[in-house]
């Protein structure tokens, strides 16, 4: 009997191992399946006419691969140069804005000064700031000093508007790092600026690809401040470049514009392939934290 019991309980803990695998990979497998059907249909509707795409082949396998959609909007739509100008505002805006929200966190965070927690709150203020409100105060003002039409039309706002959430994640991760970290480099004959850059911005590793991140999809996907302030087809970013595919009767949603749109996604796609480690570590070692 002892025998039987000990089968039967093998065999019923087997089974009960078996059924969670069987629900728990169920379970990741219809995610998994969510997750990766919209980058599914972005590819499939990049190698379509409008044909296909209005004629009840929305979901389904494209007849043929049409890759003349991809030299159309390289070629034909200046996607390039707008893909180039988004990648040059995108990548000064993540440098600029994680080297000076770094150092100001740092300035707020470890050095004693009376106006330490005010100036912090003034920075964070700015996360509760719409884009909408200050649309036509800047635009005032960049028009003023002639910089609408440039470059700076879209740097300056980008930067400007990612302050608070980096400060915000440089903050918490700061306030996770052990201070006799910074006071063994000192000890050792470290000035402030060589503590910062040498020690303590290598410790900021995973928060930074967290800020990179996060200004990265701010900044590449923007539109408001794209078309308000730059009206010249030489300074179009990338979003910019594809809503102007658009026309009044007709859009050729299976052309340019289906290439362009997965075109667009993909550095973003990259990104965070890359990047997606530095960012779990920073979750884990605090760099979200209030």
């Amino acid at each position: 009997m002892d025998n039987i019991e000990k089968i039967s309980q093998k065999k019923y803990g087997i089974s009960r191992k078996l059924s969670n695998i069987l629900t728990h990979g169920g379970g990741l497998l219809f995610f998994m399946v969510i997750q990766l059907f919209p980058l599914y249909w972005l590819i499939t509707f990049s190698f379509k006419n409008n044909v296909e795409i209005f004629a009840g082949n929305v979901l389904g396998l494209p007849e043929t691969l049409k890759f003349d959609n991809y030299q159309a909007a390289l070629s034909n739509g200046d996607v390039m140069r707008y893909l180039l100008n988004s990648t040059f505002i995108t990548a000064v805006v993540i440098v600029v804005t994680c080297i000076l929200s770094a150092m100001a966190a740092y300035g707020i965070t470890r050095m004693r000064w009376k106006l330490s927690r005010p100036v912090l709150i003034l920075f964070l203020l700015g996360i509760m700031v719409p884009l909408h409100a200050v649309l036509l105060p800047l635009f005032i003002v960049l028009n003023t000093v002639k910089l609408i039409d440039t470059y700076w039309a879209l740097l300056i706002p980008y930067t400007a508007f990612s302050f608070p959430m980096a400060i915000f994640i440089f903050n918490g991760f700061l306030e996770s790092i052990p201070k006799e970290m910074e006071e063994a480099a000192l000890i050792d004959g470290c000035n402030i600026y060589q503590t910062f850059f040498m020690i303590i911005m290598s410790l900021l590793k995973p928060a930074m690809a967290t800020v990179a991140i996060f200004t990265f999809l701010k900044t590449w996907n923007e539109l408001m401040f794209a078309t308000t302030f730059i009206n010249s087809r030489v300074y179009r970013t990338l979003t910019v470049g594809i809503m102007s595919f658009t026309s009044q009767y007709k859009t050729d949603w299976g052309g340019a514009i289906g290439a362009s749109l997965l075109i667009a996604a993909l550095p973003a796609i990259l990104i965070y392939v890359i990047l997606s480690k530095q960012v779990q570590d920073s979750i884990r070692s605090g760099g979200l934290k209030g």
